[in-house]
């Protein structure tokens, strides 16, 4: 099995580019591992860790 670590930006830039401009610098610097590897990802799937590193960095705000 593949697993390969890259930043959310990277994800963004290939699947989302369109909400590149939505996120903020510490979201986009989050390094996300991927089971199968960035080639193997979908525009679903790149949604749904966007919306989750969202919602995990917003927790992170709420508890400071």
């Amino acid at each position: 099995m593949l697993v390969e670590t890259v930043k959310l930006s990277t994800i963004v830039m290939k699947l989302t580019p369109e909400l590149y401009s939505f996120l903020k610098r510490h979201e986009l610097e989050s390094e996300i591992v991927l089971r199968n590897g960035l080639a193997a990802l979908e525009t679903e799937d790149a949604m749904e860790i966007i919306q989750y590193s969202i919602s995990e960095h917003q927790k992170d705000v709420h508890l400071h």
